[in-house]
């Protein structure tokens, strides 16, 4: 039988494409050689990311339900070992390894939809190093691009508010996968429903629309193809005015066709008009004073044209009367900020001498790129009375925050700028979550409609000076006393280690 293209079967999750082989080459050739040299001893990896995208204070983490959906797929066909074997870099002994290779470690993750900051892990991955290091190039590509998007749709949604955003930039998306997955993206992010009716399908999320121009021009004149779509959805009718002429025609044959369904008792609650072109500002004012004075004050006015955020916080000063906003192409592309630079770094290797974990640290040249060392984990504190966010610090997995004690933050670079939260007046919640136990799954994945929620929820714990889209307040993320010394003395030992080669040379 032969195969079947990727446009003959789209899969309901990753599980139904083996996505083992979506790697850098380099992954396996690293796995080879630590194969080789005997070396699979248990390691921690941390997926990061080091810099809010789109000028944001924050981003939202997205992707971690694909994630899984890899992992428990992870697994090297015949085919694969074929194709491996073809490049000659692979020995056989490795190659049989591959064949019963699977994931044995533990995952920890921060939910979808929870708001986080740099340098925090958003993924830790503890395994044996070969395991652990073929995880990175995927887990990677699904969690840079959903949380991308998710961050700038945020951005859109929060300059449209209170007006509802339908994303619908499947078409000028990078291809089928960024369309769709980046629509689940965009949703939980707060849109209101998507074009995409494979991701509507997918993940049972509301699809939208209404019809193009050439549903129009294919009709005699506008107000007969107005009538003909009125007719076949009075309950979905919203009628695009820009065709021919907005003001002089569109809205006038809109409100002639509203008319008439309302005498015919068939105008539903969501009716409107939609804008795709033209002076949005002057169009929808217009449009506004003769819906109402035509009696449809409850009309929709509808907007789209290569809209973001910045474009809709300015209509919105404007004074624009605009209710809906449909964005596709600078959405479902983060077109002002096309990556969102997340990256995997070592942070600990096991030792069996001290049966405990060594801390790594990366040093750089760029201080931004210098990591946080050791077994990590995150805790979130809160104001305890009114439950908005405080600030973020970053601690080993074995320290415990106890709020009815008093708490001292600090500045991890700055360390003069410092907060003392008395104890009893906040409160602390640990973001990472276990996600796979010895190769097991234990964590099943809410509804995107459920992480649309939650995501709301969380978002409403920030301070709205952290939601500017321009310049908006940084938020703290501190290192816990601890782990600050210790990446101290991990840079000092390594400074003086790199002064001793330069004397030796």
């Amino acid at each position: 039988m032969a195969e079947k293209s990727y446009f003959e079967f789209v899969p309901k999750s990753s599980t139904d494409r083996h996505l083992t082989l979506l790697t850098d080459l380099y992954e396996l050739t690293m796995m080879q050689g630590y194969f080789k040299s005997g070396m699979n001893m248990p390691v921690i990896f941390d997926a990061f990311y080091r810099k809010n995208p789109c000028g944001n204070a924050f981003a939202i983490c997205c992707g971690l339900e694909q994630v899984i959906d890899y992992i428990n797929g992870l697994y090297f066909t015949e085919g694969d070992l074929e194709y491996l074997r073809s490049i000659k870099l692979f020995d056989e002994d490795f190659l049989e390894y591959l064949r019963g290779f699977h994931f044995t470690g533990n995952i920890y993750a921060i939910p979808e939809g929870s708001v986080v900051f740099p340098k925090e892990p958003l993924v830790k991955v503890e395994a044996p190093i070969t395991q652990a290091q073929l995880l990175e190039t995927a887990l990677l590509n699904i969690i840079n691009h959903q949380s991308l998007i998710a961050t700038k749709a945020c951005r859109v949604v929060e300059a449209a508010a209170p007006g509802g955003v339908m994303e619908f930039g499947l078409r000028r998306a990078q291809g089928p996968d960024a369309g769709t997955y980046g629509a689940r993206a965009a949703v939980i992010a707060g849109c209101v429903g998507t074009s995409n009716v494979l991701a509507g399908q997918m993940f049972d999320i509301p699809a939208k629309g209404t019809h193009a121009h050439s549903w129009i021009m294919s009709f005699p004149d506008e107000l007969t193809a107005f009538r003909t779509y009125a007719k076949l959805y009075p309950s979905a009718c919203i009628l695009l005015v820009d065709t021919y002429d907005t003001l002089r025609s569109g809205v006038p044959n809109a409100i002639t066709v509203f008319q008439e369904m309302r005498d015919a008792g068939m105008l539903r609650p969501g009716y409107g008009i939609r804008l795709d072109s033209g002076d949005l500002a002057y169009l929808s004012k217009e449009a506004r004073r003769m819906l109402d004075e035509a009696g449809f004050t409850d009309c929709i006015i509808s907007a789209s044209s290569d809209l973001d955020e910045h474009l809709i916080n300015s209509l919105r000063q404007q004074g624009a009367p605009i209710t809906s906003w449909g964005v596709g192409t600078r959405m479902i592309t983060s077109e002002d900020c096309p990556s969102f630079g997340g990256v995997y770094k070592l942070a600990a290797v096991w030792d069996d001498k001290t049966s405990a974990y060594i801390p790594k640290i990366k040093l750089s040249e760029n201080t931004e790129k210098v990591t946080n060392p050791g077994n990590k984990t995150v805790y979130r504190i809160y104001d305890k009375e009114n439950g908005m966010f405080i600030a973020d610090q970053i601690s080993f997995a074995d320290e415990k925050i106890d709020p009815e004690q008093d708490l001292l933050l600090f500045d991890p670079v700055d360390t003069w700028k410092q907060t003392l939260l008395p104890g009893g007046s906040y409160s602390v919640r640990e973001m990472l979550v276990p996600i796979f136990y010895k190769g097991e799954c234990m964590y099943q994945s809410p509804a995107v409609m459920d992480i649309k929620t939650y995501c709301a929820t969380e978002l409403n714990t920030l301070w709205p000076e952290m939601k500017r889209l321009v310049n908006p307040q940084r938020a703290h993320i501190d290192l816990s006393q601890k782990l600050y010394d210790v990446k101290n003395e991990l840079l000092l030992s390594l400074n003086k280690d790199r002064k001793k080669r330069k004397n030796v040379k």
